[in-house]
């Protein structure tokens, strides 16, 4: 069919990879980040040590969700590879059972049988490989496993959010530093909920709810553990 008659849609799903690990790097970035620098200034330490917590955390929170990340990621890659590998074997070695399989996979899904087997030729014909990595296996290019896509993201992702409430810290030594940077930190987890949402096609107002919710729990509990063993008894 002409390129001109094609019907040109936009879908969200050749995101997943990538917002998947930016909203998790941001999110553990601030989150993080912000829960150190709370529980640092709750023990009563000082500014400069406070900083330099934070400044820590960012490097190694982004190498870890770098490494972390593409470790993963790079299990997925391999099993999908592996059940390729597999797959184009079985294609080589029964091509017959493998046109038959592929055509009980549409006939399932409504085809009539001589439709089915039709479809199933078709494709086999264009791209065997293919059709079974997609319609069997449930692999295609748009969902397949980038490693170090995600493991940039997430790297650069974290670090940007980690430097919001670093930044916070930097400019409000003194007393006011914790309530500035639980406050502001809330206010960074919101907006990237809001527009992690966004981007996914949901509803923002749950996604900076649900993202700020998790966050505030983890920076409280970090900051009364602070308080906790900073006290002096």
């Amino acid at each position: 069919m002409p390129s001109r008659w094609r019907h040109a849609e936009r879908h969200r799903t050749d995101r997943i990879g990538w917002l998947r690990a930016a909203v998790l790097g941001a999110n553990d970035g601030i989150v993080s980040t912000a829960s150190l620098v709370l529980g640092v200034a709750a023990a009563s330490a000082d500014h400069s040590s406070i900083l330099l917590t934070g400044v820590a955390g960012l490097v190694a929170g982004a190498m870890s969700m770098a490494a972390g990340e593409y470790v993963s990621v790079h299990s997925q890659a391999d099993t999908e590879g592996a059940d390729l590998a597999r797959e184009q074997a079985e294609l080589d070695a029964d091509p017959a059972a493998e046109h038959r399989e592929l055509s009980a996979i549409y006939a399932g899904r409504g085809l009539d049988a001589e439709l089915s087997r039709q479809v199933a030729t078709q494709l086999m014909a264009h791209d065997a490989l293919g059709a079974h990595a997609r319609d069997e296996l449930g692999i295609s290019d748009t969902l397949s496993a980038r490693p170090v896509q995600a493991a940039l993201a997430s790297a650069a992702s974290f670090a940007a959010g980690a430097a919001l409430p670093l930044a916070v810290t930097a400019l409000v030594p003194g007393p006011g530093l914790i309530g500035w940077v639980a406050a502001t930190s809330l206010l960074f987890l919101a907006l990237l909920g809001a527009l992690a949402a966004r981007a996914g096609g949901a509803r923002m107002g749950l996604g900076a709810w649900r993202v700020g919710f998790w966050g505030a729990l983890a920076m409280a509990i970090t900051a009364g553990v602070g308080a906790l063993f900073g006290a002096v008894v």
